[in-house]
This record gives C-alpha cells, sequence and structure tokens, in this order.
C-alpha cells in the first residue's frame, strides 16, 4: 500500500519510515513533488493534522497522513503547544526555540512538560485520528546530537537521557509520535 506521509522534514520522515513495515510504501512531499508549505492555521494540534491531510488528499487524491506535535510546559501554561515549531518566529528555528523555551524557564523549578502527536490518516477518502502523549522534563541546557526540534531539552519520564542522546530504536518505542504512528501501524495491519 502506498501513503504519502505529508511533511518535508527529512528527520520526521526517517523517524516514521523507520516504524513502517516493508510492505508499505510511503513517499513524503518531496517524492509527489509537492513544494509548498501546507497551512497550519488552526488553534489545536489535532485540527492541524487534519488541515494538513486534508490539503494533501485533496490536492492529489493519495492516501495520506499528517502528523501535528506539540511540547506543552506545565509552568508555562503549556507553552509552545500548537505554536512550537513557530515559538520563537515563524522562521521555524529549532535553536532560537530552544533559547526561548529555556530562558522562560530560567527561574521556574517546575520543569514537568508533555509531547503531544496527533496523527490524520485519511484512506479512501475517510478520516482517522491517532493519538501519543510523552511525559517528561525540560532541563536546564542542552545534551545529544541527535533527533530534531526540542529533543536536546526533553528527557522523558524514566530515562537520565535526552530525546537527543537516546538510540533512535529506543526513542521511536517510547516517544508520542512512535505510539501514534503504533496506533496507526495496527489500524492499517487490521484493515489489510
Amino acid at each position: 500500500m502506498k501513503l504519502i506521509f505529508a511533511t518535508h522534514n527529512k528527520n520526521k520522515f526517517k523517524e516514521v519510515k523507520a516504524l513502517i513495515p516493508e510492505n508499505f510504501e510511503m513517499l513524503n512531499l518531496d517524492d509527489i513533488r509537492c513544494y509548498e508549505d501546507i497551512p497550519e492555521t488552526s488553534d489545536t494540534i489535532q485540527e492541524n493534522a487534519i488541515q494538513k491531510a486534508t490539503y494533501i488528499y485533496n490536492k492529489y487524491k493519495l492516501n495520506c497522513f499528517a502528523d501535528d506535535t506539540g511540547l506543552e510546559v506545565e509552568s508555562l501554561n503549556n507553552e509552545p503547544g500548537v505554536y512550537s515549531a513557530r515559538y520563537a518566529g515563524n522562521q521555524k528555528n529549532s535553536e532560537d526555540n530552544i533559547k526561548k523555551l529555556l530562558l522562560n524557564l530560567k527561574s521556574i523549578n517546575n520543569r514537568k512538560a508533555r509531547f503531544i502527536t496527533v496523527i490524520c490518516l485519511i484512506l479512501n477518502g475517510k478520516t482517522h485520528l491517532f493519538e501519543g502523549v510523552i511525559k517528561g522534563e525540560i532541563i536546564m541546557e542542552k545534551r545529544g546530537k541527535n533527533g530534531f526540534g526540542y529533543d536536546p531539552v526533553f528527557i522523558p519520564e524514566g530515562y537520565d537521557l535526552t530525546f537527543a542522546q537516546l538510540p533512535l530504536k529506543i526513542k521511536n518505542k517510547i516517544s508520542h509520535r512512535g505510539k501514534a504512528m503504533k496506533k496507526l501501524i495496527t489500524f492499517l495491519n487490521d484493515i489489510k
């Protein structure tokens, strides 16, 4: 089965592709020559995922899925949340986002946070949603070279390494995106 993953993010595509069984052919937006930046104008993570998947399905008439992810920090009233990718501005710069986050948490002891991912699958015109959540905390400084986004400052519950320090295999097992993907894959396997 061919599925389009509505992303230009090479790191995210690599993570997700490692989770998809070999009997699925997964393509990204570059593979279908979709180079535009798909709008994310909704107020919720779920609605952004739906918006992106709907855009691709309506334009290309291909089965597809899209995700949206947010980092919610308890002491910051769940910021950056739906604005995680553009927390420090529309340039979507991870370094700037991390700097702003650490600055906003500078004098705060409660560093509890959670990542949430929602995946919207549109298969043969029907919409299906899958969610994954992982709790953890934001550390004081960046650690690790792997991953992307806020990975260098997020330590998942039960671990003493950041997402950027964990091997991809372990991160994919425990992460928000990994949990949502497992639900998606189970669903796809059940309908085959």
